[in-house]
């Protein structure tokens, strides 16, 4: 059986890159505990590899109460400092630090716009915006929206949403799909 024709980023890497590339990356996201996940990974990722996140999802997972943001915007010093000391995450002061922040901010969103997956899907009117990159390099890192709502999560007190991260997290939870046309998910996502 022949692998199918991927997008050119996921070519020769290993299984949980395949797999995260068939299943999750660009699939329109929902669920508020996936979106505080996708959130917090891709904060992480900045300045590493998607593929060192990847394979410390499950670290991130159990530190930080399987992205339940209510019990992390609760975090006492003590849980911070504990999740300073876990090889199971990236041990950056800042990021552990911003997961906290950013679980409070998301709790403020929700409170105001009825959900965070109402809030973040109102940049894109709801819809995936639905892109035909020929190859990798025409893939933009940021784009207008990005930088739109980065200077919102900015101003709203989030921590590590910078536009690039940004624009990583709105590809990851789908709100764009920027599978290139040659790659299969780009047909079974359009």
């Amino acid at each position: 059986m022949t692998e199918p024709k991927r997008c050119a980023w996921v070519e020769n890497t290993f299984d949980l890159y395949y797999e995260y590339h068939d299943k999750e990356w660009g699939v329109p996201v929902h669920d508020e505990k996936k979106l505080f996940e996708f959130l917090i990974l891709e904060g992480a990722q900045a300045g590493l590899s998607w593929s060192t996140i990847l394979r410390k999802r499950e670290g991130y997972r159990r530190v930080f109460a399987d992205f339940d943001t209510e019990e992390v915007a609760q975090f006492s010093e003590s849980q911070i400092q504990g999740a300073l000391l876990d090889p199971g995450i990236i041990r950056n002061k800042l990021k552990v630090r911003s997961a906290v922040t950013n679980a409070q901010r998301f709790l403020e969103v929700q409170k105001e716009y009825g959900s965070f997956d109402s809030y973040i899907w109102s940049f894109v009117n709801g819809k995936p915006i639905i892109n035909n990159w020929k190859t990798i390099a025409e893939v933009p890192v940021t784009t207008d929206i990005s930088d739109r709502l980065s200077k919102d999560l900015k101003k709203r007190g989030f921590k590590f949403v910078g536009s690039t991260i940004i624009y990583a997290f709105m590809q990851a939870i789908g709100m764009v799909n920027d599978h290139t046309v040659d790659c299969f998910r780009h047909k079974e996502l359009a």
